[in-house]
């Protein structure tokens, strides 16, 4: 089995909170990362595919092929975005480096035309990163609704 890694970079602001938490437990449990207009990070991903090199081209797949992928599905939806305000596949979703590793294989995991998906990194700093590889995870949605101008609130 050969493993081809293809290195992509975003930058984007989240707020790490939970809506059913106190404001109290929510600084507590999420400290400078509950900040209520969020905060960035300039976030590196590796997406990692497996599988037999084809005998005509030598390739477990195509670069040029995962990237535009990357670019197409992830990389249009969260480059210089707010993952709570403005990305549609984290609605609820508390945006974790864990969840965006988790979220990014969904997105991607069907799509990917050679070889099979492996593994997924997501670098929030120099010194934190997650890896996930593919095991069945249920990420938990909230049901919120955000709003800039006051704290978000749940439905009703």
């Amino acid at each position: 089995m050969v493993y081809v890694t293809r290195r992509v970079n975003f930058s984007a602001a989240h707020r790490l909170f939970n809506p059913t938490f106190s404001e109290e437990k929510n600084e507590a449990i999420f400290d400078k990362c509950n900040n209520f207009f969020g905060h960035g990070h300039n976030y590196i991903v590796d997406v990692t595919v497996k599988g037999v090199p084809d005998p005509e081209t030598g390739y477990v797949i195509d670069l040029k092929k995962l990237k535009a992928l990357l670019e197409e599905h992830i990389l249009s939806k969260v480059d210089h975005k707010h993952l709570n305000f403005d990305v549609e596949f984290f609605e609820g979703i508390i945006p974790t480096a864990e969840n965006i590793a988790v979220t990014f294989w969904k997105e991607i995991e069907h799509k990917i035309p050679q070889g099979t998906l492996h593994k997924i990194t997501v670098f929030e700093s120099d010194n934190n990163y997650v890896e996930y590889y593919g095991e069945p995870i249920e990420i938990p949605k909230h049901d919120v609704r955000y709003s800039i101008d006051k704290e978000p609130f749940l439905n009703s």
